[in-house]
């Protein structure tokens, strides 16, 4: 993976292991984003032929997004992030009183800050069981399961198919999963997906993904109302929708920010994304191992990119080893340090940040 490794600037001043807060970012993507700005200055961005355009890009990255997810065209829709995707299906379900989410011990602020507000302002019901234990507690009043796909505190992967079976809908929040680890939504049998552009799949701020399963999209209000929902937007009172998950659609991301996202795929795509993948699994393993023979405390974790492990002062040790070249995070709340490993870093990387950190 040298090739791949070259294509990131930042390996030449730092060593980076925090894809999963924001990923690298590929010269490619950098020079992308820029010819995009470049145009739009000097030749203007209000023409319809700059529309045309930009809309040419948006739906080949929304076919390329639908791919990565496994999904059909018509079940993806853009936000600007995770957590957008998240409200946009607790408010389009117009859950209330009675009604129940559960939710798991390992949860982002990005899932518990829409719950919190959704029991606020509408009194749903708002449960937390252990990760390991989900499917467990589901039980006749639950409306909603919104969890992790994998767990941003551990690396541990949700049991789906447990989820699955129990017979409530699943919203499973893919930060963490979404570029790093395979991802299909029929095997993972839930019913909306949401995730970020910016972490493993090395984009820009601001772009977000939103699986809605087929059958869901068209039953359900669009969450916020705008010009990308609609199929007719020449008589826009009588409110004639897209009738599958476009209808969830917020806004349109910048022309810039496709050309920088598409452009980050293309240099992922190009060694092979299960290569990739399959990597940045091997090396966070070889990471875990090495952490644990030094006698530190490494979280549970799965298949993953992520290794978290225990430390007496976490924050500070972040601080402590980024004045080294070293980035990676703590998590507030928490004992861990972690570390986001992806195939862009080496075996090097990993002895040194042991040596440093520990």
């Amino acid at each position: 993976m040298h090739e791949l490794r070259a294509e990131f600037p930042v390996f030449e001043r730092l060593t980076y292991l925090n894809a999963g807060t924001n990923g690298p970012v590929p010269r490619r993507a950098l020079e992308a984003a820029e010819e995009s700005l470049r145009r739009q200055a000097e030749q203007g961005r209000g023409d319809r032929r700059v529309f045309e355009v930009a809309l040419e890009g948006l739906a080949n990255l929304r076919a390329r997004a639908a791919k990565l997810l496994g999904c059909d065209l018509e079940e993806l829709a853009f936000t600007g992030s995770t957590t957008d995707g998240v409200n946009a299906v607790l408010t389009a379900l117009e859950l209330g009183p009675g009604d129940e989410v559960l939710t798991s011990d390992e949860e982002h602020p990005g899932v518990l800050a829409p719950l919190a507000v959704a029991r606020e302002r509408r009194g749903v019901s708002v449960s937390v069981a252990p990760f390991e234990e989900l499917a467990e507690a589901v039980g006749p009043r639950t409306r909603l399961v919104a969890c992790s796909h994998v767990s941003w505190m551990t690396g541990r992967v949700v049991d789906a198919a447990a989820l699955a079976a129990a017979g409530a809908p699943v919203l499973l929040d893919g930060a963490q999963g979404l570029g790093a680890v395979p991802v299909d939504v029929r095997a993972l049998a839930c019913d909306f997906y949401a995730a970020s552009g910016q972490k493993w799949l090395c984009g820009p701020n601001g772009i977000g993904y939103l699986y809605v399963r087929r059958d869901r999209a068209a039953e359900l209000l669009p969450p916020w109302a705008g010009y990308p929902v609609l199929e007719d937007t020449a008589n826009v009172l009588d409110l004639k929708l897209h009738g599958d998950a476009r209808r969830f659609d917020l806004g349109f991301p910048a022309h810039h920010h496709v050309a920088w996202a598409t452009a980050a795929l293309d240099v992922l795509e190009q060694p092979g994304l299960d290569r990739v993948q399959a990597r940045a699994a091997e090396l966070a393993g070889m990471l875990a191992a090495a952490i644990d023979e030094r006698g530190a405390r490494v979280a549970p974790r799965g298949d993953t990119t992520l290794v978290s492990w225990e430390d007496p002062d976490p924050e500070a040790n972040v601080e402590r080893l980024r004045d080294q070249g070293f980035v990676v995070r703590y998590l507030p709340g928490t004992p861990y340090v972690r570390a986001s490993v992806g195939a862009w870093n080496d075996e090097s990387d990993l002895e040194r940040l042991v040596a440093a950190a520990l």
